[in-house]
């Protein structure tokens, strides 16, 4: 009885999961050569590990390890500059204009993987 209340309570999570990549999945090609993504998202991650800003005081200003990190995790096109600072909260040291700049390597990187073999 326990087995069978456990196996049904583990194949609801695998359904929850399996949605919840379904939703977020943005790479909707499955013939999209994997070189492609790779070389896509080597260019992003050093876009984003070579991204600097200027402040007002003339102090330059680049992204931290994990920052590049976390923000390879955001794949989402349509990530605010809010939610971003929400999950990465360091960033919020950046000016807002700067972290959108950031969201938009990131949206265009993603627009073009999604848009390979369409």
């Amino acid at each position: 009885q326990n087995a069978l209340v456990r196996d049904e309570e583990l194949h609801d999570v695998y359904k929850k999961t399996q949605k919840y990549v379904e939703r977020f999945n943005t790479m909707k090609n499955p013939e999209k050569e994997h070189q492609e993504l790779v070389d896509e998202l080597d260019n992003l991650q050093g876009a984003l590990t070579t991204f600097r800003k200027e402040t007002e005081d003339g102090e330059e200003m680049e992204l931290h390890g994990f920052e590049v990190a976390a923000l390879m995790n955001l794949v989402q096109i349509d990530t605010m500059v809010e939610e971003a600072a929400s999950l990465i909260p360091s960033l919020s040291r950046f000016p807002e204009s700067a972290v959108d700049e950031i969201l938009d390597l990131i949206r265009n990187t993603m627009i073009r993987i999604v848009s390979y073999g369409s």
